[in-house]
């Protein structure tokens, strides 16, 4: 897990990193191009992806009885998360302000975290 935690903390570094780097040059680079703009903009994907490689990797080294508490914990983000954003797109037709898309990631995260905790009391 040491080894995770590591890999995981340095592209979580590296994505703020790269988000703070991106938000600062499209601030100061307003009139390039668009294809300039579009790769400044995507720059914290890579960093992104880096985190999903952590957590994939991680999952391969697990044993059974993790992996089944993980899927559960997997199984519970992706309905909830779904679920979630889901009713808040009906509540954006009643005029409830609009959300970024950038906002559907934390809530998985935040639903995979629940999902974790529930998982793991059961199989206590």
């Amino acid at each position: 897990m040491k080894r995770y935690y590591t890999e995981l903390g340095a592209a979580l570094t590296l994505y703020l990193i790269m988000l703070i780097g991106s938000i600062v040059l499209l601030q100061n680079l307003e009139n390039a191009g668009m294809p300039l703009r579009i790769v400044i903009t995507l720059m914290p994907v890579l960093p992104a992806g880096l985190m999903c490689w952590a957590i994939v990797r991680n999952l391969r080294q697990m044993d059974e009885m993790h992996l089944r508490i993980q899927l559960e914990a997997l199984g519970f983000a992706f309905a909830a998360s779904a679920l979630l954003t889901f009713s808040y797109g009906f509540l954006e037709n009643v005029g409830f302000p609009h959300l970024s898309w950038t906002l559907v990631w934390p809530v998985m995260g935040l639903m995979w975290i629940i999902g974790l905790q529930v998982a793991r009391r059961r199989y206590q």
